[in-house]
């Protein structure tokens, strides 16, 4: 998958959304921030997380998503819940969603075909996504292994996104 074109030359911002902004989304902005980091590229690529929901906004991670991050040597201390909102599609050079509902829900908010562009699920860059296998599964009301596969997926579909993130980034 390419990535949508830089609007800000030299600076790229990235939205995580998922339903509350509590479990996927969060998990995925810390690693996503920590990889950018990594790779050199946190003066150029902004990270932020958001939910479609609004009924978690400036609570904190669900503690079994902090205790896994935290359990793999990432700070999960930072995160408040947010919510989408249409201003988000504005800003922001790319914004996915963790599973299809969530895509469904943030379309609502792109309004042109550019717009529809920067707006894409996030295991499109999975390497091991399939076409039926798309979403993020939410391991809200599952057990805590959840969690790990949850941090699992997000590590390595970030990694494809900082490698297509430096590729395009001056």
């Amino acid at each position: 998958m390419s990535l949508p074109a830089p609007r800000t030359p030299g600076r790229y911002r990235v939205a995580v959304v998922c339903l509350g902004n509590i479990c996927r989304s969060p998990m995925a902005h810390v690693v996503l921030e920590s990889l950018v980091a990594e790779a050199g590229l946190d003066d150029r690529v902004e990270v932020v997380s958001a939910g479609t929901g609004g009924w978690h906004v400036g609570d904190p991670m669900d503690r079994r998503a902090a205790a896994v991050l935290t359990a793999h040597g990432y700070d999960a201390s930072r995160h408040r819940a947010r919510q989408f909102g249409r201003s988000w599609v504005e800003d922001c050079d790319l914004v996915l969603t963790m599973d299809a509902t969530n895509h469904a829900d943030v379309m609502e908010h792109a309004h042109d075909p550019e717009e529809w562009d920067r707006v894409r699920m996030f295991r499109d860059l999975d390497p091991r996504a399939t076409e039926g296998d798309r979403d993020v599964p939410d391991p809200y009301y599952g057990r805590d292994d959840g969690f790990e596969r949850v941090l699992a997926m997000v590590t390595r579909t970030s990694r494809a996104l900082v490698d297509e993130l430096a590729a395009i980034l001056p």
